[in-house]
């Protein structure tokens, strides 16, 4: 529930000047008369032998059609979908205003990852489905995502690189255990505060699942580096091929002096079916596939690393991870690549943006269906899977309808590569490094309110807390233990 004063404040910014002539301007009904836009797209037949980035962006003329539907509410419910809390009514009325860099520098006061937010922020069911249009007017949400990207897209292209204001340094140590969006988030609070942040990454990339999870074609690598430089430029160190719990552990960075920690090292272990022949050469977890694909060059034949997707290719899962490994498979030459799903299309947890994509790519679904056993060649290769069909049963916990087998209903797919994208769990290696860790039956890390673990100082959010989830509510994570980080360092000082 948003607070009083947070109501409050948003009321009294409604009341400037500026955004008092705007609404002005254009009358409410006449702003709701204005149809919303679409992003631009790269074609279809183009951008599935590519990397080419599929979204192309938003013109001027389009960003300023789309500002001016915003009815600027005097209770702006968009801003209670936004996990870090952005103030959306703002920034789009300063693009309204034709201030588009005023709308970045807005953007950057809650989020540290604006222009990525707005490429793979899941907006349609956040605060996209909180406007007005949406909850009152039976209409098409703001296209809130759309102009975020578009803002946060103009500063950088406009070398004005908008930064948020900074404290005073205060000399208090804080470590970052990952550099994913959680771990970025946090890092980007406390730099604002005015600690002294070092962020400790694993692999030789900076971004965590941003950098080897999300595809070039998604989100392009130049726009992830971007943001992490505009991080550094806060301040906040970073060191890279760095394993806390193996290279050092959090003991050994509390003689470093460092004060409190937040771990946010991700869900980077992959789960699998455990049926027969899960183990045979061909198939493999999404994780592995994108990893080796964006971190490790795979899909150029130069690297030392090639993968080769086959051309029947089959992924199993039906969630966004599924659709990356599914639409980077066809890019790498798969004759069909298909999707195999044990409910229908409509329980399907990817975007809406995303199954959209594939279909336009020539991506093939089988829905209602499940693997049962895999077959492999001469060579232990496999060659063909059999499967079941499915029928929907009474709502699980999850709340979509169970999927149940039909007997009787098995049949065999011939393939040549599959790809296992049935979510992920938590890696083990900081919680084995600290028996006295609380931990979940997952093996995810328990959190108070404040993010803080059964350990005092030690904060977690992200994956490992919440196993596998989007990046969005990742940050809003890091926003969290920003202030719970904060409020415990400052006991110690009091403390002194």
């Amino acid at each position: 529930m948003e607070s009083e004063l947070n109501k409050e404040y948003y009321k009294n910014e409604r009341k400037a000047d500026w955004r008092d002539k705007l609404r002005k301007e254009i009358t409410s009904k006449e702003r709701t008369l204005i149809p919303k836009i679409h992003m631009i797209e790269e074609d279809p037949l183009v951008r599935n032998k590519s990397n080419v980035e599929v979204n192309k962006g938003l013109t001027l003329e389009l960003a300023l059609q789309e500002s001016q539907r915003c009815l600027d509410c005097v209770k702006p419910t968009c801003v209670d979908g936004c996990p870090v809390g952005t103030n959306i009514p703002k920034f789009i009325k300063y693009i309204e205003a034709g201030d588009i860099l005023g709308a970045a520098k807005v953007l950057k006061e809650n989020n540290s990852l604006p222009a990525i937010c707005g490429r793979v922020c899941p907006q349609e069911v956040q605060c996209e489905a909180q406007c007005v249009y949406v909850k009152k007017l039976n209409g098409e949400g703001s296209a809130i995502g759309h102009l975020e990207r578009f803002a946060a897209d103009y500063d950088r292209e406009h070398g004005t690189i908008s930064t948020p204001t900074l404290a005073e340094p205060n000399g208090i140590k804080i470590a970052v255990i990952g550099s994913g969006p959680a771990g970025l988030t946090v890092a980007g609070e406390l730099a604002k505060m005015g600690y002294d942040v070092t962020v400790f990454e694993a692999l030789h990339n900076l971004g965590g699942v941003l950098n080897y999870g999300i595809p070039e074609f998604r989100l392009p690598k130049s726009i992830v580096d971007f943001e992490i430089n505009s991080i550094r430029q806060m301040g906040v160190k970073f060191i890279t091929d760095f394993i806390v719990g193996k290279t050092a552990t959090i003991d050994d960075l509390k003689e470093e002096g460092f004060v409190a920690f937040f771990i946010a090292s991700g869900a980077g272990l992959p789960n699998f079916m455990n049926i027969p022949g899960e183990n045979l050469s061909g198939i493999q977890s999404a994780n592995e596939f994108l990893t080796r694909v964006n971190l490790m060059g795979g899909a150029d034949d130069r690297f030392d690393t090639p993968v080769h997707a086959g051309k029947n290719v089959v992924i199993i899962g039906g969630g966004n991870t599924a659709m990356d490994s599914v639409r980077t498979a066809k890019r790498l030459g798969a004759d069909k690549a298909m999707i195999i799903y044990r409910r229908s299309q409509d329980e399907m947890p990817a975007r809406a943006e995303e199954i959209k994509h594939a279909i336009e790519e020539g991506i093939e679904f089988i829905t209602l269906t499940t693997p049962i056993e895999y077959f492999a060649d001469e060579n232990g290769h496999v060659n063909k899977m059999r499967v079941q069909k499915m029928g929907l049963g009474e709502p699980d916990e999850s709340g979509r309808r169970r999927p149940m087998p039909i007997e009787g209903s098995e049949y065999d797919i011939e393939v040549d590569s599959v790809i296992i994208a049935v979510g992920v769990s938590s890696n083990p290696i900081i919680q084995k490094s600290m028996p006295e860790l609380e931990v979940t039956k997952w093996n995810t890390i328990k959190v108070d309110e404040n993010m803080m673990t059964s350990i005092p100082g030690l904060f977690a959010g992200g994956d490992i807390v919440r196993g596998g989830a989007t990046v969005i509510l990742a940050m809003g994570d890091g926003r969290k233990a920003a202030s719970g980080i904060h409020a415990y360092a400052q006991k110690l000082v009091a403390a002194k």
